[in-house]
C-alpha cells in the first residue's frame, strides 16, 4: 500500500464529460488535480448520448428557458474549440396533424433562434414537398417541415480531448483506478484507490469532486455514510442503428404521439442511421446497461409513423443504451426531470466534496466553471476563466474550416486513401500529424488492420489517449467495431497483447 503525503487540491472521481471537464479547468487554473475512473474514460453514460450539441428544444414546453438559453450560447462555443468532431447539422421536423400546432412550433423555433445569441448557425426556414427533396423518406401524408440548425458531437471523443487538455495541463488521469474508501478530516480527504494492477494506494486532497455519474450517490454515500446524501434518479436513454435510411448530412426530429421527440441521424459518414431515444427509469446494473425489447419495438414504431419505407428489427445492425444521472426532483414524469445539472454539498462539517448530478453534454464546459466558481472559498487564489476561448486537443483549425483542412492534408498525405484520411481528420484534427510524423507512405505507418487503422495510429492512441485494450479503440475512441471484420478485430487483439507482453518483459529486464 503506497501513502502518499503530498496533498491534492482537487480529486476528481469519474471519468465522463463531466469529470473531465472539471479536471481540464481546473488544472488551467493552476490546480493540483488528479483525477480517477473505475473504467475506461466515457465508457459508460458519456459515450451513450444522442451525439448532439444542442439547445434542448422540447425544454422549452417546460419553460426551462435558463437552461435552453445557456445550452444554446455553448453550442458555437464548442464549435470553435473542436471543428473536427463537432460539426453544424440541419434538423427537418416534420409538422404532425394532431401534434403540437404548427403556430406553436414556429414560436419555439423563434425563441430557439434567439435566445442563446446565435451567430454562425443558419436561422429557421420553412419546407414544402413540393419544393424540397428532403421529404423524399417520409409519408406522403406530410406536406411541410420546419428546418433548424443544432450540431453534432462525437461524444466519446469530446470526452477524451477534455482529458487529453486537463493533462497538458497538468492533471493526474488514471482510468481503470476504482476509489474504494473515502475518509474525512477537518482539512483534507483521504481517498483508497485500487489501481489497475490490484494494489491499494492512498491519496490526500483538499476537496473532493463527485462526478460519478449513474455512481454519484453511492459515492456519496461513501464519503459521508449516508447523510444528507442528494438522491439520483437513474433514466435509460436507447439508440438503434440502421442501415441508411435517407440520403444528405441532414437529420429528422420527429415528434411522437406521447409528446416526446425523436431523432433520426446520419450515423458514421452517413453510411448508418441512428434513431433515438428512449426516456424510462432505470433500476438494473449500472455496468451492463442494455435496450430493451420493449424499447426497440417503442423506437420502430415511432419512426414508422413518418418513414415511407419502416424499420423491422431485422434492420437493426446494433444498439447502445445509457443511464443518465439525473438530480431526483420527485417530479412524476420522467420526461419532466430537469436535465440541467445540480452541484450539491453532502454536509459542510470538514472538508468539502461536492457531488456533481444530472448535466447535458452540451453545458459540461459551464458546469466546470460552476464548480470552480462554487470552490472559490475553498481556493481563493486561483486563476480565472479560461475555457471559453481555448481549443481542445487538435482543434486548433485555422477558422474553424474543416473542409479547408481537410483539403490540406489531403495534398500533404496524397497516397493515403481519402475516405480513411477523413475518419484520422475528424478524430484527431490537427494532431493527426502527430499520427503521420515523418512518413512518406502507407509502409511507413506499419501494418493497416483495415478502415486505415495502422500500427502507427495504435502506437499514437496507447501513447496519448489512456487507450489500454482494443475495445477502448473500437468501441469509444473510434465506432470502428462497426466496420471491421471479426478477423480483424481479433488482429487488433493480438497486437495488445503482444504489446503488453513486450511492455512486460521490458520492465522485467530493466
Amino acid at each position: 500500500m503506497t501513502d502518499v503525503s503530498e496533498v491534492k487540491d482537487l480529486l476528481v472521481i469519474g471519468g465522463g464529460i463531466n469529470g473531465v471537464g472539471i479536471a481540464r479547468d481546473a488544472a488551467g487554473r493552476g490546480m493540483n488535480v488528479t483525477l480517477v475512473e473505475k473504467d475506461d474514460l466515457a465508457q459508460h453514460t458519456s459515450s451513450s448520448s444522442t451525439k448532439l450539441i444542442h439547445g434542448g428544444l422540447r425544454y422549452l414546453e417546460h419553460y426551462d428557458f435558463g437552461l435552453v438559453a445557456k445550452a444554446l450560447a455553448e453550442r458555437e462555443v464548442l464549435l470553435r474549440a473542436a471543428p473536427h468532431i463537432i460539426w453544424p447539422m440541419r434538423f427537418v421536423l416534420p409538422h404532425q396533424k394532431g401534434q403540437r400546432p404548427a403556430w406553436l412550433v414556429r414560436l419555439g423555433l423563434f425563441l430557439y433562434d434567439n435566445l442563446g445569441g446565435r451567430k454562425l448557425l443558419p436561422g429557421t426556414k420553412v419546407l414544402r414537398r413540393k419544393s424540397s427533396n428532403k421529404f423524399a423518406p417520409l409519408k406522403e401524408e406530410f406536406k411541410f417541415a420546419f428546418e433548424f440548425s443544432d450540431c453534432w458531437v462525437d461524444d466519446a471523443r469530446l470526452v477524451i480531448l477534455n482529458a487529453m487538455a486537463a493533462r497538458e495541463q497538468g492533471a493526474d488521469i488514471r482510468t481503470r483506478t476504482q476509489c474504494i474508501g473515502l475518509h474525512r478530516h477537518t482539512d483534507f480527504w483521504e481517498a483508497e484507490l485500487k489501481t489497475p494492477d490490484g494494489n491499494i494506494e492512498k491519496i490526500k486532497a483538499k476537496v473532493i469532486v463527485n462526478a460519478a455519474g449513474p455512481w454519484v450517490e453511492e459515492l456519496s454515500n461513501l464519503a459521508v455514510g449516508g447523510s444528507n446524501v442528494a438522491k439520483v434518479r437513474l433514466v435509460k436513454g436507447s439508440h438503434i442503428i440502421t442501415a441508411k435510411r435517407f440520403e444528405g448530412e441532414h437529420s429528422y426530429f420527429f415528434q411522437n404521439g406521447d409528446g416526446r421527440i425523436m431523432f433520426a441521424i446520419p450515423y458514421e459518414e452517413g453510411r448508418m442511421t441512428l434513431i433515438g431515444t428512449t426516456d424510462e427509469l432505470y433500476e438494473g446494473d449500472k455496468d451492463a446497461v442494455e435496450i430493451s425489447d420493449g424499447e426497440v419495438d417503442y423506437l420502430i414504431s415511432c419512426a414508422n409513423e413518418y418513414l415511407e419505407n419502416p424499420i423491422a428489427r431485422e434492420d437493426i445492425t446494433s444498439t447502445y443504451s445509457g443511464v443518465r444521472p439525473l438530480y431526483d426532483d420527485q417530479t412524476e414524469n420522467v420526461s419532466k426531470v430537469t436535465r440541467d445539472y445540480v452541484l450539491a454539498y453532502n454536509d459542510r462539517d470538514g472538508a468539502p466534496i461536492l457531488s456533481v448530478f444530472g448535466g447535458k453534454i452540451t453545458t459540461y464546459r459551464t458546469l466546470a466553471e460552476a464548480v470552480l466558481k462554487d470552490l472559490h472559498t475553498v481556493f481563493p487564489n486561483m486563476n480565472g476563466q479560461w475555457t471559453k476561448d481555448a481549443s481542445l486537443p487538435g482543434g486548433d483549425i485555422a477558422e474553424a474550416d474543416f473542409d479547408a483542412f481537410l483539403m490540406q492534408l489531403e495534398s500533404n498525405y496524397p497516397w493515403f486513401d481519402k475516405t480513411n484520411l477523413k475518419r484520422l481528420a475528424r478524430a484527431y484534427g490537427t494532431r493527426v500529424n502527430e499520427i503521420f510524423d515523418d512518413a512518406s507512405s502507407m509502409e511507413d505507418l506499419g501494418r493497416v488492420y483495415g478502415a486505415g487503422l495502422s500500427e502507427r495510429e495504435l502506437e499514437y492512441l496507447v501513447e496519448k489517449e489512456f487507450v489500454t485494450s482494443a475495445d477502448d479503440i473500437l468501441y469509444r475512441r473510434s465506432k470502428l467495431a462497426l466496420h471491421l471484420s471479426e478477423k480483424e478485430v481479433q488482429e487488433i487483439n493480438d497486437w495488445f497483447d503482444s504489446t503488453a507482453k513486450a511492455k512486460d518483459l521490458d520492465q522485467v529486464t530493466a
